[in-house]
């Protein structure tokens, strides 16, 4: 059983989450100790409960210290079956991550197509939304050679929650490395959208928007849209990136004037734009390296800016597999990862 320490590099969900999906890969059993403990609430929240027992029930593992609040976890593998599954976080937690958990077990250790329906949040603070998983990361996938589709059949943002998002992965036998190096020049298009709430404020936030990147240099065309559910608001920048867009978007809150969610997104394009010329932006850079990780083949990407998610989740991987990573860069800069 291997020992992990949840407090090392950034002490977030994501050593959970790579423990769990890894541990459903090869079979090896966890003990996860100080889960969360870098976090202002340490140990399992409701999203980070909901990613063990779905782990759990894919493929009938044991486990223990599976609760609310527990920072001690001990994850005992069986083996993953493919099916139609739905869990529920039951609050605003993200459905994205139940999604990271589970995915890369279902489509290499799945011999059929499975279903998952997630509800939760899709749109919530420090977590991928469900239009940069279907826009960006569900098509860096598909190079890697993994086939998912993904459905937002209602939005949920904090603190309702209630949205669903219903994917279909399909079973691969096999991934393989991929090699991604600069971009080139881009256009800009996106959406501004509200659910509950009045249309002005979609249309303050394009706006707002379109203004900025414009002094940036950068033409933009952002469609504005009204959503049911809510309330809550968004806005996404799309980058025509090739081979993979890149989205960027930023969240409403209470109190929060629309011009500042424009600026939140429009702030991360930049900053994107501005880091040398790499093609991975720094949410997808530590995304990948899970799925290379198992491909076969070397892989080489260079990465917008280096984070302390990237550094931990390679530690975490190297306890599992036999894999060379090097990630040469320093955090906060752009680097360049490669899978040997």
């Amino acid at each position: 059983m291997l020992e992990l320490d949840g407090s090392f590099g950034e002490g977030g969900g994501q050593i959970l989450r790579t423990s769990l999906a890894l541990s459903l890969l090869t079979g090896r059993a966890f003990h996860l100790r100080n889960i969360r403990a870098g976090r202002k609430k340490p140990g399992l929240q409701p999203q980070h409960l909901t990613s063990v027992r779905a782990a759990a029930a894919i493929s009938q593992a044991q486990m223990r210290g599976a609760s609310l609040g527990s920072s001690d976890l001990v994850f005992e593998p069986g083996e993953v079956q493919a099916g139609t599954y739905r869990f529920d976080v039951g609050t605003a937690g993200a459905t994205g991550l139940v999604l990271h958990t589970l995915y890369l077990p279902l489509a290499l250790r799945g011999s059929a197509p499975s279903q998952l329906t997630l509800v939760g949040g899709t749109h919530v603070s420090a977590s991928p939304c469900f239009h940069f998983l279907d826009t960006t990361w569900r098509r860096y996938l598909e190079l890697c050679g993994l086939r998912l589709s993904l459905r937002m059949t209602r939005p949920g943002f904090y603190p309702r929650g209630g949205g669903v998002v219903e994917a279909i992965i399909q079973p691969c036998s096999r991934l393989h490395g991929i090699h991604l190096g600069g971009r080139s020049a881009v256009q800009a298009r996106g959406f501004s959208a509200v659910a509950g709430l009045d249309v002005s404020i979609a249309q303050r936030q394009a706006r707002r928007a379109v203004f900025r990147l414009q002094q940036y240099g950068l033409q933009a065309q952002l469609r504005e849209e009204t959503w049911p559910g809510g309330p809550g608001t968004v806005l996404a920048v799309e980058l025509d990136t090739a081979p993979v867009p890149t989205l960027f978007f930023a969240l409403g809150a209470r109190g929060k004037p629309a011009e500042r969610v424009a600026d939140e997104a429009v702030d991360q394009v930049i900053a994107y734009l501005d880091a040398d010329d790499a093609l991975v932006d720094a949410h997808s850079g530590d995304q990948l390296l899970l799925p290379l990780a198992w491909a076969e083949g070397p892989s080489e990407y260079r990465v917008a800016w280096v984070t302390r998610h990237l550094t931990t989740n390679i530690a975490v991987i190297r306890r599992f597999l036999e894999r060379d990573i090097v990630c040469e860069g320093e955090e906060g800069r752009p680097g360049v990862v490669r899978i040997t």
